[in-house]
């Protein structure tokens, strides 16, 4: 009895062609599984397994576009260019697409103007809330005309915050805070409104240095300015891992003083790097004996390593290449002490809000420097606003938020890395 059961029920199995699933799963997203059941005569636990199985398959490809454009966004600027763009679409086009899928079916107008089907059925909702008084309608809205000159008000606004920033850097500050658009209108808009992109000469080199965590390698360097007639030297402790500026120093000329403190503090906040890289300067490095800093890196138990060319020590050049031209030029100071004031503020906007092409162009230094990688990109997937990312980022930005050291048999208590009180003998 059980097998002639079983036999009847095998002969009951239909077999459906992908044509006759996909317009069942399009009604079921339309006037619900139960309905659709009754409407095709199927069952609502099949209905239910294709609709998920579709919605699984839809969000598998959502997620891999949005890896590859992580991805993409560490590519060269040519490379970005042959993928394809994310694209607004205007009220008319979004009536144009729910006209043809209402003459023909949601498939085909997935076909024919290359929409997501989930996507028209959500124009579909909204058109139907907006007609009871629910919601604006998604065929109605602005002019492209008045998308597109919103859109530039966005660019030069952001180009007017940081006029050093290029093209390919304000799209990623843009793309950061949810506003997606092509490099090319972004550079078509700022040469429109006076830039001029600078000239800049790279040279090829074969030696290359790879940190794989925070505090793996430091790079040190100085940066030489003239601010009215007066000369400054800027020290730049830059994490190769995350391109965090762990500290900076600012003093007339190199000197070792200025790099035992400028480090002992970076140490002292952000705890002790295991190697340094530098270029062999006269505030780094000693040709007859032991210089200074290289005693202090050895009592501190770090290794150092001395470039043998400029190009070892390329992340720290790229980084002052970009400081000069995004912050000592298109910047006027009374005196060397209003410029320390900004330098300081100008750091810490790129620590914490500047995007970086060496982190895939959505990422700021802090997000790697605090292991917030994942957090972040997943709100910025979200659609989160610039408030939550920098909410997120903050509450939790110290490596050690309490420590006990001793100097010179000195022992010193360290909160949210600001020393609290030492102790004397």
């Amino acid at each position: 009895m059980n097998g002639q059961s079983k036999e009847r029920k095998k002969r009951q199995t239909r077999n459906y062609t992908e044509e006759q699933k996909q317009e069942v799963i399009e009604d079921a997203l339309e006037i619900g599984n139960t309905a659709s059941s009754k409407m095709h005569g199927i069952p609502v636990s099949t209905i239910s397994h294709w609709v998920r199985m579709e919605k699984k398959a839809f969000a598998v490809i959502t997620r891999q576009n949005s890896d590859r454009a992580v991805v993409d966004s560490a590519s060269t600027e040519k490379q970005s260019r042959n993928k394809k763009a994310a694209r607004r679409y205007t009220p008319s086009e979004k009536a144009r697409i729910l006209e043809y899928a209402s003459g023909h079916n949601v498939t085909a107008a997935h076909r024919k103007y290359d929409v997501s089907r989930f996507t028209i059925y959500n124009w579909r909702q909204k058109v139907k809330r907006a007609a009871e008084g629910k919601g604006p309608s998604p065929t109605t809205g602005e002019s492209p005309a008045v998308l597109e000159e919103q859109r530039d008000r966005e660019i030069l606004n952001e180009w007017h915050k940081q006029p050093g920033l290029g093209p390919s850097q304000i799209r990623n500050q843009l793309r950061r805070k949810g506003v997606k658009v092509s490099v090319h209108t972004v550079r078509r808009v700022m040469e429109e409104a006076g830039y001029r992109p600078p000239k800049v000469k790279s040279k090829p080199h074969d030696e290359r240095f790879e940190a794989v965590r925070p505090n793996q390698l430091w790079h040190l360097d100085f940066l030489h300015r003239h601010i009215n007639r007066a000369n400054t030297f800027t020290l730049i402790l830059l994490d190769d891992y995350s391109r965090y500026v762990a500290g900076h120093g600012v003093d007339d000329a190199e000197r070792a003083d200025l790099v035992i403190k400028t480090f002992e503090e970076a140490v002292g906040r952000h705890g002790k790097p295991e190697m340094v890289l530098h270029d062999k300067g006269s505030a780094f490095w000693s040709w007859r004996g032991i210089g200074r800093f290289t005693s202090f890196l050895t009592e501190l138990g770090i290794d150092q390593i001395a470039a043998e060319h400029k190009e070892w020590n390329g992340k720290l050049e790229v980084f002052n290449a970009n400081l000069q031209k995004e912050f000592f030029d298109v910047n006027r100071f009374y005196d060397v002490a209003q410029m320390r004031r900004r330098l300081a503020t100008h750091l810490h906007w790129y620590n914490h809000q500047r995007t970086s092409h060496a982190l895939g162009g959505l990422l700021v230094p802090a997000d790697r420097y605090y292991g917030r990688v994942d957090e972040v990109l997943a709100r910025i997937e979200a659609g989160s606003d610039r408030e939550g990312l920098d909410a997120l980022q903050l509450r939790d930005r110290m490596l050690e938020l309490f420590k006990v050291v001793s100097k010179g048999g000195v022992p010193e208590v360290w909160l949210m890395g600001r020393k609290l009180t030492a102790f004397d003998p």
